[in-house]
């Protein structure tokens, strides 16, 4: 049971890690139109307002997603030592 959980684990963190790789890409991709559209618009302080109100929301779709990985890998490893003491 240990050996096929460790497995399925292994195999969930290497997919996650592509996953939050194939996510920093997409935020990339988000923020350059906003980046673009506020150098268009001239500067005014409504399109720098909106700007950053949307790279904020980009940021936060791509750093929460980092934060849950990490606290998934802190709980896999705390179940592996409970495991491992039994």
């Amino acid at each position: 049971m240990s050996a096929t959980l460790t497995t399925f684990l292994g195999m969930f963190m290497k997919l996650g890690v592509v996953a939050l790789i194939v996510n920093e890409v997409r935020g990339v991709v988000l923020a350059l139109p906003v980046l673009y559209a506020m150098y268009q618009s001239g500067g005014s302080l409504m399109a720098i307002w909106l700007g950053l109100c949307s790279l904020a929301g980009i940021a936060l779709s791509v750093v929460v997603p980092i934060f849950a990985a990490k606290k998934l890998e802190r709980f896999a490893h705390a179940r592996l030592a409970v495991e491992a003491a039994r």
